[in-house]
């Protein structure tokens, strides 16, 4: 006789919990990530954890502007922002901008498995000549201006800002109506636009850089997004080549009034080479 089979589900061992999740270890040896629980157990959103462990398991010297990052995953540039923020925010992303070989400017990121760790400290960069402000010339002694002489006095933080970096921030409106800036975003974003400009970014590739590939629907601040974007300077358009020289234009062909051949010759009436060389021997 057969042995008598059951459909009862075999039993789970004595130790294994009841509910929730029961792992499955497997011990790697190459191609994994360390990350600490404290990261990964954050509460919050889960598209910055998920960008966290992305960039954690990046080798040094890969790119995760926000560019690069939205060509990796399906959210848009606005949560890839946000989660940026988070994580600069609670100390495990930081962004430098340093001055590398020549004094062109650049921007460093640090991403930091424990938050503050500290990243290596850059060579000191040569000190830059200080700008005496207005507000630091002494007054003359005399009678005290009125509140209005001295309201006018004071140094205005829009008039120290570039003034080609305002005007490129200003116009930005005319490439997208949307991104009207108020006085103060264009003061906090103008230091940002004259690095892109000293590194050799021209006007119209900033414009480009700032305005290109904007969501459809702008969920927060647009000087948020175009901080972010100024983080990372584009490379400068390359030179255009210099325009071959034109060739001079080709004469029309006549006929010579000795012989009847064509040539080329400016104006009609001519005679052509043999017959003006035949003309000076006879003479």
């Amino acid at each position: 006789m057969a042995d008598a089979q059951s459909n009862a589900p075999t039993r789970a061992d004595a130790g294994a919990p009841t509910s929730g999740v029961i792992h499955i270890r497997t011990r790697l040896t190459a191609d994994f990530t360390v990350i600490a629980n404290d990261l990964a157990q954050r509460r919050g959103s889960a598209v910055t954890i998920g960008v966290a462990a992305y960039i954690s398991s990046l080798p040094d010297g890969t790119p995760v502007s926000i560019a690069a990052l939205c060509a990796h995953f399906t959210e848009g540039e606005i949560l890839i922002s946000r989660a940026l923020r988070e994580l600069e925010a609670a100390g495990y992303l930081e962004r430098r901008r340093e001055r590398g070989p020549g004094g062109a400017i650049r921007t460093r990121t640090y991403f930091y498995d424990v938050p503050g760790q500290g990243a290596p400290t850059p060579p000191p960069a040569p000190p830059r000549p200080r700008r005496r402000r207005a507000a630091e010339v002494k007054p003359t002694p005399g009678p005290g201006p009125g509140p209005e002489a001295a309201a006018a006095a004071e140094p205005s933080a829009e008039a120290e800002a570039d003034e080609r970096a305002v005007t490129i921030l200003a116009s930005l409106r005319l490439a997208d109506p949307r991104l009207i800036l108020s006085r103060r975003d264009i003061v906090e974003l103008a230091p940002g636009v004259s690095e892109w400009l000293a590194a050799g970014v021209g006007p119209a590739q900033i414009t480009a850089a700032l305005t290109a590939r904007l969501p459809d629907r702008l969920l927060t601040r647009p000087a948020r997004i175009l901080a972010f974007r100024l983080g990372e300077p584009p490379l400068p358009a390359p030179p255009r080549p210099a325009a071959a020289p034109k060739a001079p234009p080709a004469l029309p062909w006549r006929n010579c009034d000795g012989c009847e051949r064509a040539f080329r010759a400016s104006a009609p009436g001519r005679l052509c080479r043999d017959c003006r060389t035949e003309g000076r021997a006879a003479c």
